[in-house]
């Protein structure tokens, strides 16, 4: 929110300089985030009339010009603008003035000199070169009853100052320069003079029908007819200096009206051209394949979730937000149609950024702007018409459709005391709610007070008991409150040893050399559909870009483009990881103070790498990370428990190459390597390897239990085995782990694997010889040659029975 300080000034005036007023602002919670002068420093430019022009006798692009400054005697300046003319008003820097500085930085100082053998006594001036504004056609002109050889500085008003506040979306009354005023009159006590806006009299009886159909859309609705205005009539300066200052371009006298009533109380409004309207108006939603061309030239597909103003034969103008080019006004508008309404916030939040743009009526609408004075200042607006364009106003139509219920808020004494920390008393919160408007009865209680406050029809933000201590505490001062340390019981929270936060995990995986990535929880469908398999993931209402469309399901796809990026900058070796959440449909999920109903979003680790196993290096020959190293990392990650690899498949991974890990018989996550179609669709020169995991399981960890050292010795006995192709690793060690020894069997190592190319006795086509270490121990005495026999007879017969395995002869 921009405007001038004097216009601020006009209908609040405190005893307080530039600076103290933006402190008190600041200080209130209205933000001043800069501080800007109107105009540059400058001295000596006072205005002047040119009197006479005369071509320059060696120049042709100079003027010879006569120009009366006020000083008594007439001036003979040289100038070059191509807009010099006799009879005009301009700023004239007379000798010995210093303009603003120019690209050097230092101010340029008139001097008396002379133009190609001409003398010149001055300079005629540009807006530009007075540092008002950027653009430049000529000479500044000004109005014709400027008086000559008053400073430029009081006639235009450059002593001012331009407050640009930083306004959070509860402070919707304070989106007008009355409503910035009204607070500054509650903080300071200062007198609040308001423009009288009295009621304009009908000097016809035309009117528009108007049917309101969605009362959800608008609760209030006004407008009338004006016959006969002049839509070519001039902006009063006055008017137009005001709107530059609010950042605001003029347009044509009808915009410009309804913009100054919207910078100046809050309330957009919306000028159509009637004659172009057929038949009457209707307020609704609009019906899907409708489209409306803007006035900014854009156009739109509607559908029901936007509201229209629609007359009888097409849309006219999307509800609350911007006015469409079929009914716009021009030059050769006679007649208008003006409207103003009170569109619900609910109702224009979000539409208008669903086209990709924004507008100053749309912003406020969506943040809430009072319905209560709808009527009058659709009176300032049509009187400000009447005075500049001239025109016959018709009766007011003012349609009280639904209006929002403001229902009382109750404060506690006592309770704001404890918040605010500080003894405030019944007679200050009285006097704070007085000067706020805010109209309130006190209750009287045994041990307490409280105040009922009935919020204004223009406070939105005011709906709990908070809002109202706050307005308390803001306007006494936020520098009043006492400088004392909290107290407050501070009580250990020890994590217990068995499990560790995500930081801990984080450090794990960066300890196993992988760099942590953050993506956005917003992706790209295709890596969805692709990578993680689902085909109906959840859509994001209002995307940043139109790639990023949906939730992830899965930080694959994220971890696929982090690689994609770091070879496009001639990377060769990559190991990435991130610890982030992921969005999945689920029913069972209940509203909650960190659940949303209907969805679930766990925290998932997933790790990639790609490229060499290790760094270049001498000792060792290099070789491309595959499948077991990365099994490697995930098993040191959830050490000390053992997690078992079942393979698997997996959307994103090779058939061949992928496992489903489980702790505990609990599948808590995969690991695989990318399938080669989509090495190939994502151009990737070779395969990553990748794994995703549950955040949980690898925060909860066994806590280590003590053993002492063995007191025996194990023993050790190689079996060579001839199994079926089909004989799966873990279903080998599980039968010899299993055998009915009594608890010797310690362990077991596969160490050798045997394809004969050719024909071999004892080893048929669709098998295989493997060589297993068994160890066997008992913690309690010495193992005699028969125990170890008939533990070996044991783990043979359970290989036998359990995978089909038989001792190679």
């Amino acid at each position: 929110m921009q405007f001038p300080e004097s216009w601020l000034r006009s209908f609040c005036n405190p005893d307080l300089d530039t600076q103290q007023l933006a402190n008190l602002l600041t200080m209130a919670g209205l933000e001043v985030e800069e501080l800007e002068p109107v105009a540059p420093p400058f001295t000596g430019v006072v205005v002047a009339q040119v009197l006479e022009v005369a071509r320059h006798p060696d120049a042709d692009r100079l003027n010879v010009c006569k120009v009366d400054a006020g000083t008594g005697t007439v001036l003979q300046i040289v100038c070059g603008a191509p807009n010099v003319r006799p009879g005009i008003k301009v700023p004239c820097a007379t000798v010995g003035a210093e303009l603003p500085p120019g690209a050097d930085g230092k101010p340029f100082k008139i001097k008396l000199g002379k133009l190609r053998g001409v003398e010149s006594q001055g300079m005629l001036c540009s807006a530009r070169e007075l540092g008002v504004s950027e653009e430049s056609n000529g000479l500044h002109i000004l109005a014709d009853d400027a008086p000559v050889g008053e400073s430029i500085r009081t006639h235009l008003k450059l002593d001012d100052t331009l407050f640009t506040l930083k306004l959070t979306p509860n402070l919707a009354h304070c989106l007008s320069v009355a409503g910035i005023a009204r607070e500054v009159s509650a903080l300071t006590g200062a007198p609040l003079v308001l423009p009288t806006i009295a009621p304009v009299k009908p000097s016809i009886d035309d009117a528009l029908k108007v049917s309101v159909q969605a009362q959800d859309l608008c609760g209030r609705f006004g407008g009338r007819v004006i016959r006969g205005v002049n839509p070519q009539a001039a902006t009063p300066d006055w008017m137009i200096e005001r709107l530059a200052r609010c950042g605001q371009r003029s347009v044509s006298a009808l915009v410009d009206i309804s913009n100054y009533v919207m910078f100046e109380l809050g309330q957009p409004s919306h000028v159509f051209d009637l004659d172009k309207i057929h038949g009457g108006l209707t307020v609704r939603w609009g019906r899907a394949g409708e489209t409306l061309k803007l006035l900014n030239g854009q156009t739109i597909t509607l559908d029901e979730q936007v509201g229209v103003i629609a007359d009888d034969s097409q849309v006219e103008s999307l509800a609350g937000i911007m006015g469409g080019d079929a009914t716009s006004v021009g030059d050769d508008t006679r007649n208008i149609y003006l409207e103003a309404a009170f569109w619900w916030p609910k109702a224009i939040a979000g539409r208008a950024r669903r086209y990709n743009f924004s507008t100053d009526a749309s912003h406020r609408y969506e943040r809430g702007v009072d319905p209560a004075p709808t009527a009058q200042y659709l009176e300032r607006i049509t009187q400000l018409i009447l005075d500049i364009c001239g025109g016959q106003a018709g009766p007011l139509d003012d349609q009280h459709l639904q209006l929002p219920e403001r229902k009382p808020v109750t404060m506690r004494l006592l309770r704001a005391q404890r918040v605010i920390g500080m003894d405030v008393s019944l007679v200050d919160c009285q006097t704070v709610f007085h000067h706020l408007g805010l109209h309130y009865t006190t209750q009287a209680l045994k041990h307490d007070t409280n105040l009922i406050v009935n919020p204004p029809s223009w406070r939105f933000d005011i709906q709990i008991e908070e809002d109202l201590i706050e307005e308390v505490v803001r306007v006494i001062g936020f520098d009043k409150l006492p400088k004392r340390a909290p107290k407050a019981p501070v009580t250990s929270q020890v994590r217990p040893e068995r499990q560790r936060g995500l930081y801990a995990v984080r450090r794990a995986v960066a300890a196993r050399g992988y760099q942590e990535a953050i993506t956005f929880s917003f992706v790209e469908e295709r890596w969805e559909r692709e990578l993680a398999g689902n085909a109906d993931p959840i859509r994001v209402l209002n995307p940043i870009a139109s790639p990023l469309a949906v939730m992830r399901s899965s930080l694959i796809g994220s971890l696929v483009e982090v690689l994609r990026l770091n070879l496009s900058r001639k990377a060769d070796r990559v190991r990435v990881f991130e610890i982030g959440r992921v969005f999945k449909r689920d029913a069972s999920v209940q509203d909650g103070d960190q659940t949303v109903a209907g969805f679930d979003q766990p925290v998932r680790v997933s790790g990639l790498a790609y490229g060499p196993a290790d760094a270049a290096q001498w000792g060792t020959a290099s070789r491309a990370v595959d499948f077991f190293d990365v099994k490697g990392d995930v098993e040191t990650l959830l050490a000390p428990r053992q997690p078992r690899f079942v393979a698997a498949e997996h959307p994103a991974f090779h058939p061949g190459r992928c496992a489903r890990v489980e702790l505990d018989g609990q599948a808590v996550g995969f690991i695989g390597e990318l399938h080669p179609k989509w090495r190939q669709a994502y151009d990737l020169p070779q395969a990553p390897v990748l794994f995703e995991l549950d955040a949980q399981a690898l925060a909860t960890r066994v806590v280590p239990a003590f053993t002492s050292v063995p007191k025996m010795q194990s023993v050790y006995r190689d079996l060579a085995l001839v199994v079926n192709d089909a004989t799966t690793y873990e279903s080998l060690i599980g039968a010899i782990v299993q055998a009915k020894t009594d608890g010797l069997v310690r362990g077991a190592r596969l160490f050798d694997i045997y394809k004969p190319k050719t024909p071999v006795a004892g080893i048929a086509d669709n098998e295989r010889s493997l060589a297993v270490r068994v160890e066997l121990r008992d913690d309690e005495q010495t193992l005699t040659d028969e125990r170890i026999e008939a533990a070996m007879a044991a783990v043979i017969d359970a290989l036998s029975q359990g995978v089909g395995a038989r001792v190679r002869a």
